[in-house]
């Protein structure tokens, strides 16, 4: 399916908008995500050894709120900016963090691909399971550039996602593998669903691919932090 066939801004955001309940639960949300509480645990324990004195996150695709919530665990009193389409889910991120260290909270109901941001404010910056919505190499390229401009120097961008991998024999054995998470989950069905949805809203790119785009917009230093089947998570230091 060509991006032109894939689901529209307003699609996506329907969908979120009807599922913020699900993704206020790490643990049964993210069903069809492998090993995602393991990568909510590593992003933001590596954030905090990285930058333990960070003060500004930025949360892009931030859901229900979970990655903020779980840094905030380790880094208290940080000031925080949530970005994502859903208005519902902003609203369930924000009650949650107002119970929370966070010292401000800002949420912005928008497509990362349009939001301004500041010059060299974030010193962390997350997006997990939301770049796999960009959709050509303009997209990856203009909005990986801004967030580095938007981050300190020394700042972390941390991602996790869907994956893809660029040769065709290690995409089928990934795949293979996905599935057979999915099945054993639940069923053959459930199975299908997932894959029909991916088929029609995402399209991921290889842990290669944005390693290589990090480092043309300027980031010094990437590291790939975990990878099973078609999920991966990396991190870069500005």
């Amino acid at each position: 399916m060509n991006s032109a066939e894939k689901s529209t801004v307003e699609e996506i955001r329907e969908r979120f908008d009807k599922d913020v309940d699900r993704f206020s639960n790490l643990e049964t949300g993210q069903s069809a995500t492998m090993d995602a509480p393991l990568v909510l645990d590593l992003i933001t324990r590596v954030a905090t050894a990285h930058l333990p004195g960070a003060k500004h996150v930025l949360d892009i695709g931030c859901g229900a709120g979970n990655y903020t919530l779980k840094l905030l665990e380790r880094i208290s009193g940080l000031s925080c900016t949530l970005i994502d389409l859903s208005q519902p889910m902003l609203d369930r991120a924000k009650q949650r963090l107002s119970q929370s260290t966070a010292e401000e909270v800002i949420t912005l109901q928008r497509d990362i691909r349009e939001v301004e941001l500041p010059d060299e404010t974030y010193d962390v910056v997350m997006a997990a399971a939301v770049l796999h919505h960009l959709r050509d190499d303009a997209d990856w390229n203009n909005v990986f550039r801004k967030i580095h401009q938007a981050m300190r120097p020394g700042g972390i961008f941390l991602v996790s996602d869907l994956v893809t991998s660029d040769l065709p024999a290690a995409e089928e054995v990934q795949r293979n593998r996905y599935g057979e998470y999915l099945t054993d989950f639940r069923d053959d069905d459930y199975r299908q669903a997932v894959f029909d949805y991916i088929e029609k809203e995402d399209t991921p790119r290889s842990v290669l691919f944005q390693v290589d785009v990090c480092r043309s917009v300027g980031f010094r230093q990437v590291e790939v932090l975990h990878l099973n089947a078609c999920f991966g998570a990396y991190c870069a230091v500005k």
